[in-house]
């Protein structure tokens, strides 16, 4: 897809994440927002993901020989579960019984939920990048060339699982993985520099032995160029950390800039206000 098709899918998606969050008064829409443009990205450009001979996108739970991606940062779930069903994995209906009785569209993603498009439970913060490099370990020894994305949060860097897995997988050579950090610089208990200052990340990473990269993680075209960057860097052996710049609540004016809007769902007249500020692309749910 060309930069402006993109942009009008993520502009849809910031609806869903809106209308999913405020349908049940739960959930997480300021980080949602602020990643947008990367999964909108990934899933609709970057990805290699198998489809069958209409370009319908086909699940399956092994991923074998295709680009998987793992959401570490699992409570930003109304923007997965909303750019999943954009992409066809599941009917785009079905986002209205986000976090409701029953569904399968929990507050964290679940396996156990057969959602398609989810291979992991994630939430419990830190574990994404551990999955992920096993599962970049296994298609390396499976031979398959496809590639591995996973992305966390910058509050999730105060978990320690994280660090052991930046140990790992510069040392094994997993050379076929691309990691993000969402540094928006809050996190549920206000400013990260406040709560665990994280200090200089790109020093940390590439210490560990990573190739580290930046970018505007809400310019879309930016992120399309970082990424093919990234797959680039491959030959060094080494996996890629990209510290991704981004605005929680991106796309709403006064959901920016603060920690507030991390875990509050809008009201009535919050979420008109909201929507006023996004176009509708491909049509509400």
């Amino acid at each position: 897809m060309q930069t402006t098709e993109l942009q009008k899918v993520a502009s849809q998606v910031r609806r869903d994440i809106l209308r999913q969050v405020h349908g049940c008064q739960s959930g997480h829409p300021g980080g949602s927002l602020g990643c947008t443009d990367l999964l909108v990205e990934l899933y609709f450009n970057a990805m290699n993901l198998k489809s069958d001979a209409a370009g319908k996108v086909e699940f399956q739970m092994n991923g074998l020989n295709e680009d998987v991606f793992f959401l570490s940062n699992g409570h930003i779930s109304p923007l997965l579960y909303s750019v999943l069903a954009r992409r066809g994995y599941f009917p785009v209906a079905e986002l209205a019984t986000f976090r409701k009785l029953n569904t399968r569209l929990q507050g964290h993603p679940t396996p156990h939920e057969q959602l398609e498009g989810i291979r992991i439970a994630s939430g419990s913060l830190g574990q994404g990048l551990s999955v992920a490099i096993g599962v970049a370990q296994a298609k390396k020894l499976n031979g398959d060339l496809s590639t591995v994305y996973c992305l966390m949060g910058d509050g999730e860097q105060n978990e320690g699982q994280v660090w052991e897995a930046a140990m790992y997988a510069p040392h094994h050579n997993v050379n076929n993985l691309i990691a993000f950090i969402d540094e928006n610089g809050q996190q549920i208990d206000g400013p990260t520099e406040k709560v665990m200052n994280n200090l200089d990340l790109e020093a940390k990473y590439k210490a560990f032995g990573w190739q580290v990269l930046r970018v505007d993680g809400n310019d879309m075209a930016a992120l399309t160029g970082i990424i093919q960057k990234a797959k680039s860097l491959f030959v060094n052996n080494k996996p890629v950390m990209v510290i991704m710049k981004t605005e929680m609540g991106a796309g709403v004016d006064f959901m920016m800039h603060s920690h507030k809007w991390h875990g509050v769902a809008p009201n009535d007249e919050q979420l008109a206000l909201a929507l006023g500020q996004l176009e509708e692309t491909l049509g509400d749910y």
